[in-house]
């Protein structure tokens, strides 16, 4: 039973996954600050206050129903995904294609060209040939 939880805790996606929690919630921290301190702000100053809580509010037998606080959650997540978007996801997507670029250029220059190779071909042949007329 013990080797068994070994087996699976020492399983590669079980580490994947636990990495990638971690770095979810550092990255979590990093995108809450984004919203919280820079597109909430532009958008207050754009279309005023993003909190619509009491906006849709509705009691019934002493429940409330708020649509505006469902409406306000819609909207933060919305600007939540706009802002990994364009801050997280895009900048890496941009630095990944760069950097396979740039590592299909330097392949590309290790590898001889199909003329080099011919060359190369061309003059073993020539110095084939000239060890058998010596």
């Amino acid at each position: 039973m013990i080797k068994g939880f070994k087996d699976f805790i020492s399983r590669g996606n079980v580490v994947d996954m636990a990495v990638g929690v971690v770095m979810g919630g550092a990255v979590t921290a990093v995108v809450t600050s984004i919203v919280e301190n820079f597109i909430n702000p532009l958008v207050a100053m754009i279309f005023g206050k993003p909190d619509m809580s009491d906006l849709l509010k509705f009691t019934f037998n002493g429940a409330t129903i708020s649509f505006g606080a469902i409406l306000t959650a819609l909207i933060n997540f919305l600007i939540i995904a706009v802002a990994v978007y364009f801050f997280i996801v895009l900048p890496m997507s941009k630095l990944k294609d760069m950097t396979a670029k740039q590592e299909a250029a330097e392949e590309a220059a290790a590898e001889p060209s199909a003329e080099e190779v011919q060359l190369a071909t061309l003059q073993e042949i020539r110095d084939l040939l000239k060890a058998q007329k010596n």
